[in-house]
């Protein structure tokens, strides 16, 4: 599993790399569209036009992702520098430098910014713009040598040895497999490392062989997104069906990939129905031998059409519908399967917990008497999440003596398992039954949340009361009828919600 840090790290490179690359997007369409309407098998043919596209991705997009790359890190002398240094790994090259840009950019601002900061204060008045200038020039040449003999020679062995590895996997009909690091890595919103770092860069090289690209289509295929959100409307109700039918627009019309993210890390499992879907796009886009001239962004199918040549048309559009419908069904499958465990539970536990209800919270079980007093009750707090709320009103059983510090634990597994939310604001979080080892006397705690912790998907599932329960053998079911009994009058219940008298909550807990 991936450390935060680590993600947070990767997250980082990604938008430095999409922010090189996004500035200059419209070249990219541009050369794109040049390519699919004027080269020999595009949609309207002519030789004269087509003699722009060559230069375009050799010289053109290099050069503005190297000086958007020395602009970021050390403004316009950064990226006069960051272009010298391009033009220098252009030339030393015989195929199209984007991932080398990606490296010399930031270099070269970089070494002109660590300059300046060496000599700040330190020329003397006048000789400003004559040291700037020929210091700029200078660590430029020097760049554009060193990219020349030494940084666009790996950049081609690296992008040869990466081609070889797609080769052999295309070749072997194992391309598909890429959908199990790609998709998942997508949902850490590592998408833009993914898409600008190194497929569109193969993809590039691709397109001067043989006119398209697969690789332009596995990140930015809308397919496998579009399935899950579209599972999502057919078996949510509320405010999540309602998101998911606007994400479902956003991402399919307007290419923004991230909306649906959320939605997968709701239910990881979901994962799988993302997989299936990338890799039957990716299998229908090979058996078709499709791809697009460039990269569609952002990846909405009408960019996506757009940058489709005529000869993949057919291939392209059944990789995003046959991939959507395995997504689809795929997550339909998994939610409904879901729902129907959720639900074998809750009957479960509605038969483990459904007696007479007793007419006092203060009774006899066993041999011991539970009532709530001063020391059970906490008022006005306050929580960022769920599991902040159980862990506090855990530790508090722990410090009361009722339950050992592993029964904490034990109510954050169940309510990962099943919810724990009853609805009017009220949630009884405790723990499972493999837990009841390590309670040490039968307990509750009662604790007030004024602003509400969300408990659900929904807004609505918002928990201002949340009493954590701990007892020993059966008199788990005792107590919890009896905290049922005691909050089913609705005046009283929002007296317990708003009071800051704990009186208050001892009398209307213990019917006095």
């Amino acid at each position: 599993m991936i450390s935060p840090d680590s993600k947070i790290k990767a997250q980082s490179v990604g938008r430095f790399l999409s922010n090189m690359v996004m500035p200059n997007i419209a070249a990219f369409i541009a050369w794109g569209l040049i390519s699919a309407l004027f080269i020999p098998t595009g949609w309207m043919p002519n030789a004269q036009l087509a003699q722009i596209v060559e230069p375009m991705i050799n010289y053109l997009l290099p050069l503005l992702i190297g000086y958007t790359g020395g602009r970021m890190l050390h403004g316009e002398r950064g990226a006069v520098v960051s272009s010298i240094m391009t033009m220098g790994l252009i030339v030393g090259a015989d195929i199209p430098m984007l991932m080398g840009a990606m490296v010399v950019g930031p270099l070269g601002g970089l070494c002109m910014r660590e300059f300046d900061k060496l000599t700040n204060n330190r020329i003397k008045n006048g000789f400003e713009m004559l040291v700037n200038n020929f210091s700029a020039g200078i660590i430029g040449m020097i760049g554009a040598i060193v990219a020349f003999y030494f940084i666009g020679p790996a950049v081609t062995v690296v992008s040869a040895m990466l081609t070889a590895g797609v080769e052999v996997m295309v070749d072997t009909g194992t391309l598909v497999i890429v959908a199990v690091l790609i998709e998942p890595a997508k949902v850490l919103f590592l998408n833009n490392a993914i898409n600008h770092g190194v497929l569109s860069p193969i993809g590039v090289q691709q397109v001067q062989e043989f006119g398209h690209s697969i690789f332009f289509l596995i990140e930015s295929n809308p397919g496998p997104g579009l399935g899950i959100l579209l599972a999502y409307m057919m078996t949510t109700q509320g405010q999540v069906k309602q998101t998911a039918a606007g994400a479902t627009i956003i991402h399919f019309f307007g290419g923004i990939q991230e909306v649906y993210f959320p939605y997968v890390m709701m239910k990881p499992r979901l994962l799988i129905a993302l997989i299936l879907g990338s890799m039957t796009g990716i299998a229908i886009l090979s058996v078709f031998n499709s791809g697009l001239i460039s990269a569609a962004s952002p990846g909405s199918i009408v960019s996506i059409l757009l940058m489709t040549p005529k000869s993949s048309l057919l291939g392209v559009s059944l990789s995003v519908l046959v991939s959507t419908a395995v997504s689809f069904l795929t997550a339909l499958t998994l939610i409904k399967w879901e729902k129907r465990r959720e639900q074998s539970e809750t009957r479960q536990y509605e038969q483990d917990f459904v007696i007479e209800e007793p007419e006092h919270f203060e009774h006899t079980v066993g041999k011991q008497t539970l009532s709530v007093s001063e020391q059970n009750i906490f008022l006005g707090l306050k929580a960022e999440s769920k599991e902040e709320a159980i862990k506090f009103a855990g530790e508090q059983l722990v410090k009361l003596g009722n339950v050992q510090q592993e029964y904490v634990d034990g109510m954050l597994k169940r309510e990962a398992l099943l919810s724990t939310y009853l609805g009017e604001g009220i949630a009884l979080p405790h723990g499972m039954i493999g837990e009841k080892q390590y309670v040490n006397q039968t307990g509750v705690v009662f604790c007030q949340f004024n602003e509400g912790v969300l408990w659900g998907v929904d807004e609505s599932d918002t928990a201002q009361i949340v009493v954590a329960i701990a007892a020993k053998g059966d008199q788990h079911i005792q107590v919890i009828s009896s905290i049922s009994n005691a909050l089913d009058d609705n005046e009283a219940l929002q007296t317990l919600k708003q009071t800051t008298n704990v009186e208050d909550v001892i009398r209307i807990l213990n019917k006095q």
